[in-house]
């Protein structure tokens, strides 16, 4: 059975009340006192739990997460990077997902509803108007993951999606020669994808290429959706000579594709990702992509989140905008 403060109290020789103040390091409890019940709490390995204790401080050390999904190494980064400076300021992290099941606004009611967690750290590939009537009435700090800055009256952090997706496709052009580029989107309403798609775009028109439709499909994000849009693009009689997908789990479709119709990389086909997930470095060519400080882009939602809970007052606070700079990665894919 699970120690509980009446066996500190107890064992101590003092009140429940006591113990229930020593532990939330109350003023009005001696240094002594909090010495000896922190010590038997420790040796009766007793948990604490935070849920009641947050009803009773009016206080939670717990962030929530809400994330689109939690598979893959790009969201699986993320995590790290906010569960490692939560536990390093002595929060606790608590992460939920909209998956397919339910939506995003559904995820963040459970969290404001529920006074379980102390501020949030919401991503979300876009804002829409759901999303921000759910919103209009958070009391709690929030932290938005976004690829663009709609909601004004909170922090953000984004990545440059489009410098990004412009640098490496004008590195294709310009030191590699390709004048044949595709692009597989990632989804249409993805903040992200849609300024990936347009940095494509803009490098194409800024050296004189023209853009040529069937080549521009639209991919999911995933391995699968990669390989299926990679197979309809290298089966056009008029195909690409190199491909620069969204994101890295869809350039890793476009190897299976190319293997599987019995084309080479880069021989036949170039293929080029964005983001630098961990496994794109094992393959074989090593990919070429834009590399995203993903584990970082985490530590620093973190990071804000937990200065505005400790602040007190947050809405006082000036609204923070960050955005991240990424960076081309150059390997055997192109």
């Amino acid at each position: 059975m699970a120690t509980t403060i009446k066996d500190i109290a107890k064992k101590a020789g003092v009140s429940i009340a006591t113990v229930s103040r020593a532990l939330n390091d109350d003023e009005k409890v001696t240094e002594d006192t909090k010495k000896l019940v922190m010590s038997i709490a420790k040796e009766l390995k007793y948990n604490p739990n935070l849920l009641a204790r947050s009803f009773v401080t009016k206080k939670s050390n717990i962030i929530g997460l809400v994330m689109p999904d939690i598979f893959g190494e790009f969201f699986m980064e993320l995590i790290r990077g906010v569960d490692e400076v939560c536990y390093q300021k002595g929060y606790y992290t608590m992460v939920t997902s909209s998956h397919s099941s339910r939506s995003t606004v559904e995820a963040i009611i459970d969290f404001m509803g529920k006074g379980i967690v102390g501020g949030i750290v919401l991503m979300s590939p876009t804002i829409d108007d759901e999303i921000k009537r759910t919103l209009k009435n958070n009391q709690l700090p929030l932290v938005i993951i976004n690829g663009k800055s709609e909601l004004e009256q909170y922090d953000s952090i984004s990545l440059d999606n489009y410098k990004g997706a412009y640098d490496l496709v004008s590195y294709l052009i310009k030191q590699k020669k390709y004048d044949r580029i595709a692009h597989i989107t990632g989804p249409k309403n993805n903040n992200d994808a849609i300024n990936r798609e347009q940095g494509y775009t803009d490098a194409l028109k800024d050296n004189k290429i023209a853009v040529n439709k069937s080549w521009v499909v639209t991919g999911n994000f995933t391995i699968k959706g990669g390989e299926e849009m990679c197979e309809k693009l290298l089966k056009q009689k008029n195909r690409p000579r190199a491909i620069f997908a969204a994101n890295d789990m869809t350039a890793i479709g476009c190897y299976q594709a190319a293997r599987k119709l019995g084309y080479k990389v880069p021989d036949d086909v170039a293929i080029a990702g964005f983001d630098d997930i961990f496994v794109s470095q094992f393959l074989t060519p090593r990919m070429t992509t834009v590399q995203v400080p993903i584990f970082d882009l985490g530590k620093k939602a973190a990071e804000i989140l937990i200065d505005k809970i400790s602040s007190g007052n947050h809405k006082s606070q000036k609204v923070k905008r960050i955005k991240v700079s990424t960076k081309v990665i150059i390997g055997e894919s192109c």
